[in-house]
Formats: C-alpha cells, structure tokens, sequence
C-alpha cells in the first residue's frame, strides 16, 4: 500500500494505477483527496499521508509519508478511530504553534490479523505479543471443540477465526506462529509455481549465443554449509589482478510484473529459519536453475573488475556470461585452507586455492584501507541448533573468520562497481546517527568507566570507544551498543552514503536469489547496458516508493526471525524453570534486561525483582522464574552478581 500511496503522493497516470486499487482511487477522488490534473491523479497539497504515532498520554503523531517535514501533531480528538501504525490521509490544520493534522481517511490498519492462544476454561483467546484479550465472533459450541491452548489467526475487522495454527505447547507451531504474526507463508500461489515450471534445470546454450561464456574459468561458490540456495560465485586472475564476480542471472527467468515478480516483490527477501529457508522465489529457481550449483552450466550476470597496482578498480565491465562453478565450498574447508590444512585436498581444489590464497591477501589489504573509514563491529551470530522435533538443544555464536572476509570484500567491490553508473537509483544507505543518539551513548559508557576525549568526528570517536571497550574487555557489548546508536540502513532512491562501511556510494546487487533490490537493480543495469530507455524510466519512475517497501520489508522479516528465534529461548526457559544460568546486563534501566551466556547463548530475561540492584554490563547469575510460550517474556532473578565492570576497572 505505501508503495502506491507513494506513487500517488508524487502524481500517477490513471494507465498506471494497478486494478486492485482502483477502488480506492475512485473513493480518494469522490472524499476530494485526490486531484486530476489531465490524465495525472494526486494527493491534494491539502492532505498529508503517513504513518501514526502515538504517545503515552494518547497524543497521535503523524509520520509523514514522502514529506520531510516535521511529524504532524494530531489531538485525540482528531485521530477518528486511527491507532497506532495505520496508515492515514490526514488534512492540514493552519494556525499557531506546532503543524497539526486530523485524521479524514484511513487507508490500511495496521494489524489486519492478530494471532491468539486460547484460553479454554475462560472461552477467552489471548493475544501471543501482549497477553491481552482478543475479540472473536464464534458460538461457544465451536470454541468448546477447540484444544486447550490452540493458537489462531484471527482478522480483525471480521474478527472471524480464520486459521487454525496448532496448539501451543507443540514446538512446531512456533514456525507457523512468527510466519503468521507478519502474515507471511511459505507456499506460493498456483500461478507463481506454474510458471517456474516452465523452466527446465539445465542450460541450453544455443538459447544464449549472445552471452559471454567463462566456463573455462574455475570460479567456486562459498556458503554456510546447509545453503541450498548460492546467490554468487568468484574467481580472481592474479596474473591480470582481475576479480569476476558472477551472481545468479534471476532476471532472465522472473520477468518484471509476472506472477513470481508480484509475489517475490511482496515477499520481498527470503527468510531464514535455524532448519530451513521460506524463500523469495520458488524453490524450482532459488535452489534448482538459478543458483550456481557445482559443475552445471548456469546464466549469470559478471562484473569483472581490474585493480591497478595500488588496488583501485581501473576497469570495470559487467555483463551477461555463462559459468561452470567447480566446486561449492563451505566457510570452515576455505577456512582450512586459508590456515595451511590442505589435507584430502584434489585437482580441482588446487586450482582454485591456487588464486584464492593470493586473492585473500589482497582482500586483507582492501580490508584495512576500507577500516580506515568505515567500522569493523563484533556483534556475532547466535545459531540455534534444533532437534527433529524442533526443541532447542543448543546454540552456536557464529563470528566471522578469515573465509567470511575474504567474500565480504569481494562483494563490496561488486556492491561498489554497480552502484557507480547511477546518480538515482536504488541504493544501500546508512545515515551517521543523530547528536541526540551519540550524546545518550556517551551516558552510558560514562556508567562503566568509558569516557571520551574531544574528537574531529564521529569515526575517530568511535574508533576511540572501540579501543577503550577493548581494554576492558566489554568489545562485543559496547559494540552492540555502537550499532544501536546508528540508524538503520536502508534503500533509497537518492544516493546519501553508507556511514557503516564508509562508502560514498553503494548498492545490493550481489543476491538476487534472496533480495528484491538486488533483482531490481539487475534489471536497471539491464535496461542501461541494452540502451533500453522505456525499460529503464518506467522502473527509476516507480523507484522510491519500491525503496520504502523493500526496507520496510527488511524489518519486518528480521522480526520474523527474531520472534521464531525468542519463541524456541521461550520454551528452552519453561524446561528449565529454577534453573541458574549466567547472563549479561544489557539494559539496567527501570525493569533491568539481560541476555543468558551460558551453555545456551542469547535468550533475552526480565528481572523484575532486581531494580537499582545491577548496572550496565554486569554478569550475574541467574535463576529463571517463569517461561510464558504464548508472548516468549522469559522472567528471571538475579541470585549473584559475578563480575562488575568497576571491580574490573580497579584491577588494571
């Protein structure tokens, strides 16, 4: 919906407007939101669109939509039935004081669906974020024929039930839960799977005379070791010091607006669960003819980059090729490698160490030119290791190695190389984070013994916190904290920059197979490359409304995996109520937070009974109270304080 809004707010030919809003269209004209001028409708200047906001005291905020203006302040009064994240026209209000609004048209609510436990002996569901009762139209006949404690999904207008998800006290309701809290699902429609279909698993090359063909040259592919999918595979000429990046082609199998482009957009990026995947496209192309799999022929779309002899791109070229990947690696056996463990090693596999160890040492240099203007953070991975039933038995950190910096800097250079034809676009951007932000920071590194000198500028500032927190041996928590700090990045239209890694300029293009912007981009350079100016103004005309729904559908599916994630802590939490665990302090203000560091890392904890009692960074020992399935709050109290920053600080 905001992407159209968008579109709408900017000005959009009637030709243009999607049937399925048509509706709403013909609604906006007749309420006098809308203006026709020709052929073109838009929002009144009268009106602004935005999301609302709501404080404490039940003043509405509107944020504004497509406007950099400051936030409308909206009285209760004015808010007409909105709340809290829908997305609202609202009309201007002119007169002393803050710019206000009224609320005069609700365009999405923004919970459509809410998902309950229920509440058998009460006849009551329960809403599994908050705890809070749920509306539901049902006969108690029905309800009474329902499990304890079943889990639904609910629409909130109707306030019918519409799904039955499972029952709560089954692990393998959690996945269905976190899918159906964002109304996301795994299967794709008929249409979308019907045209994969159509594609067979292997390549005909009289199909592509046109694309250049490097089978001869011995790229690989480097993954995590359960990947299905593999978006990108390199391979370096030392003897040139030329870098191809070749990424899966999916361009040339999902055609802009056709059913898997309208669903892959809607998905928006794939989602990763601890035991599977619930991928962007269907598996027919994300895991069969679009990803490089080891020793068929795939299409792929190369950017070759030369470096001159102080490591700066002096040519770069990208093109349609054809490639052959011989052998698809895992980060630990190129982490062997790059170690000197060359044991069980075979032909093909000293061909390609033969480039990657000299690449590694170039990727080193890179990365240290790159650290001189952007940041390096230590906030490790927490991977949950399942059992067949979907219990938790175990968690891994996953930090990166040697192998994981050798493929970051290779992207980054591809990243870099796309990016660079377009002055609009879509781009990969990061603000530097706000005054306000950094001042609150240095309130709290004040608290734990970190205290800042004068500094010229937010880099050298950071850099000098980073080396402090090393002293203390608080890196990886001050360094969460440092992230915290920062905006998130995003995509936007206009390029701004990338703070994080100190980039002018820079763009996602290297995983089509799992993000909708590098998808788009492909198409943009396509479009450039092939002089196909209709193509190319048709999407840069639509662009930044997509930019605003690719990021808003990057925090949504994170949420995803964070809730998946905080539901199986959940159930790890109840089996062992009155157990003592170690945690760190991550948050000691009003009901103080912590995250468990023990045999299993990262569960969040509440301790409530702990008030004024622990600080920033403290390692405690605690005894966990109460597990809650339903909205995963995990309490705790704290038995014993292990370990406190100041005692540290006296001992060096």
């Amino acid at each position: 919906m905001k992407e159209f809004i968008l579109k709408l707010i900017r000005g959009i030919d009637r030709k243009d407007i999607p049937r399925e809003y048509i509706p709403l269209v013909d609604d906006l004209v007749r309420h006098k939101i809308i203006k026709i001028d020709g052929k073109i409708y838009k929002i009144s200047s009268k009106y602004r669109v935005g999301q609302i906001d709501m404080a404490k005291n039940g003043l509405g905020f509107l944020v504004q939509l497509g406007f950099k203006g400051k936030d409308l302040l909206i009285e209760p009064r004015d808010l007409n039935g909105a709340g809290r994240g829908d997305l609202v026209v609202a009309r201007r209000i002119f007169g002393g004081g803050r710019p206000r609004g009224k609320v005069v048209y609700i365009l999405e609510r923004a919970f459509r669906y809410t998902v309950a436990s229920f509440d058998k002996e009460r006849l009551l569901f329960l809403n599994v974020k908050n705890g809070q009762p749920v509306p539901v139209v049902a006969t108690k006949r029905s309800l009474r024929e329902l499990p304890e404690r079943s889990v639904v999904k609910i629409d909130n207008e109707s306030q019918m039930i519409i799904d039955v998800l499972g029952v709560l006290d089954d692990p393998l309701v959690d996945e269905r839960i976190s899918l159906a809290l964002y109304n996301r699902r795994e299967e794709f429609s008929k249409e979308a799977e019907l045209e994969a279909s159509a594609y067979p698993d292997y390549i005909d090359r009289e199909l592509y005379p046109d694309r250049v063909d490097l089978t001869h040259l011995p790229f690989c592919t480097i993954d995590p070791p359960t990947a299905r999918d593999h978006d990108d595979g390199i391979y370096w000429d030392r003897e040139e010091r030329v870098l191809y990046v070749a990424i899966a082609d999916v361009s040339e199998y999902v055609h802009y607006m056709g059913a898997i482009d309208r669903e892959a957009k809607e998905r928006g990026f794939t989602i990763y669960f601890p035991h599977k995947a619930v991928p962007m496209l269907p598996r027919r192309l994300s895991e069969g003819i679009c990803s490089l799999k080891e020793g068929v022929e795939r299409l792929a779309f190369v950017i070759k980059i030369r470096l001159d002899e102080n490591l700066e791109p002096l040519e770069e070229e990208i093109f349609d090729g054809i490639i052959r990947s011989r052998r698809r690696y895992s980060y630990d056996r190129i982490d062997q490698f790059l170690a000197g463990e060359m044991e069980g090693i075979d032909k093909i596999d000293r061909e390609i160490i033969d480039y990657l160890l000299p690449f590694y040492r170039v990727t080193q240099e890179l990365r240290r030119r790159r650290l001189e203007r952007g940041f390096e953070f230590l906030n490790p991975e927490i991977r949950l290791i399942l059992d067949e039933k979907q219990e938790l038995v175990a968690t891994e950190v996953e930090r990166e190695t040697p192998s994981h910096a050798l493929i970051e800097e290779a992207m980054l250079l591809a990243n870099k190389a796309a990016a660079r034809p377009f002055e609009y676009g879509i781009f990969r951007t990061h603000e530097e984070p706000s005054m306000e932000k950094i001042e609150e920071l240095l309130d709290e590194l004040a608290n734990v013994g970190i205290f800042t000198k004068e500094y010229n500028d937010i880099h050298e500032l950071f850099l000098h916190i980073q080396r402090e927190a090393d002293r203390l041996g608080i890196k990886e928590h001050v360094d969460r904290l440092l992230i915290k700090t920062q905006k998130q990045a995003g995509y936007t239209a206009e390029n701004i920059g990338h703070f994080g890694l100190g980039f002018e300029k820079y763009t996602h293009f290297t995983s089509p197979i799992r993000r909708y912007s590098d998808l788009t981009l492909h198409r943009l350079l396509k479009a450039k490359i092939r002089n196909d100016g209709r193509q190319l103004d048709y999407i840069l005309r639509n662009i930044e409304a997509l930019t605003v729904k690719i990021s808003e559908l990057e925090r949504e599916v994170a949420k995803v995996e964070w809730d998946f994630m905080d539901r199986k802590f959940a159930r790890w939490a109840a089996k062992n109520v009155g157990g003592e665990f170690q945690a760190v302090i991550v948050d000691p203000q009003a009901t103080p937070v912590g995250n468990i560091d023990d045999e299993i890392v990262g569960p969040r904890i509440f301790l409530p009974f702990d008030r004024g009692r622990v600080e920033l960074f403290d390692r405690v020992l605690v005894r966990i109270e109460e597990a809650d399935l339903a909205t995963t709050r995990i309490t705790a109290r704290v038995i014993e304080i292990v370990e406190r920053i100041g005692d540290v600080q006296e001992g060096i």
